[in-house]
């Protein structure tokens, strides 16, 4: 499968620059990112802290000023270089990152248009957007893994419990209710998922959906832990890969 050429386009007025390292590699994971763009006006305090993870990314800052006090400028110079891309076809997909529903238009655009598109804000994104996207990535969920401290005191181990984040969702009934529908809707004669096909087909309803969300790595863990699924792990040719598949109990 060819992968997808990515043209990335923030809005840093709506999403913070924290973790944006974290931020890149997640998009690498979905295709190559060919262009990288910011947009905002840097003549201004409040994007300062972009300015020091720009170059070290690679990610180029596009002025954008600021005409009238209350207004975010950037949505206009951001949808205009979209849709210059999009008639240039050297991509194949966009990531739009922001957490502003004014984006949701430019995102149903592209799609029609045959882009894959991604997008990243934060868990206030509004829905509209989210769902004009094929997938949708919270930034809460980019964390930066934790610094190792030799020989931590039992304080410090306490703490650290304490102040363990908790997940951005949680697996109530209307998440059970999706993961139950989609694994029948793609069941077999015999009603068992192949548990590799059930994490994109849940996108498609669903494109915020993510296991990292619900404090999970992987799906399965997070399937395992609804005890609302039988799971049969079948051996393949290679002794060490197991296709998984799952049925409602």
């Amino acid at each position: 499968m060819k992968e997808d050429k990515l043209a990335v386009l923030i809005d840093a007025d709506n999403v913070p620059y924290s973790n944006v390292k974290e931020m890149l590699e997640e998009i690498a994971k979905n295709g190559t990112p060919t262009i990288k763009r910011i947009y905002a006006d840097w003549t201004t305090s409040r994007v300062s802290g972009w300015k020091g993870v720009l170059l070290e990314n690679a990610i180029t800052p596009v002025q954008q000023y600021s005409y009238t006090t209350g207004k975010n400028s950037t949505d206009s110079a951001m949808i205009i270089d979209a849709m210059d891309i999009l008639y240039s076809e050297k991509v194949t997909g966009f990531c739009i990152v922001s957490s502003d529903s004014d984006f949701t238009r430019l995102a149903t655009r592209l799609r029609e248009a045959g882009m894959r598109v991604i997008g990243f804000g934060e868990k206030k994104t509004p829905q509209p957007f989210i769902s004009a996207c094929d997938k949708f990535i919270y930034l809460e969920i980019l964390k930066a893994p934790a610094e190792k401290v030799e020989k931590p005191s039992a304080r410090a181990t306490t703490a650290r419990r304490a102040n363990k984040e908790e997940p951005i969702s949680k697996v109530d009934k209307e998440t059970i209710r999706i993961l139950t529908e989609s694994v029948n809707d793609l069941a077999d004669e015999t009603g068992w998922t192949f548990l590799a096909h059930l994490g994109n087909y849940i996108l498609k309803k669903k494109p915020d959906f993510d296991p990292r969300n619900y404090g999970f790595q992987k799906l399965l863990p997070l399937i395992k832990d609804t005890k609302k699924f039988a799971i049969d792990e079948r051996d393949t040719n290679n002794e060490s890969v197991k296709h998984i598949f799952i049925k409602p109990k």
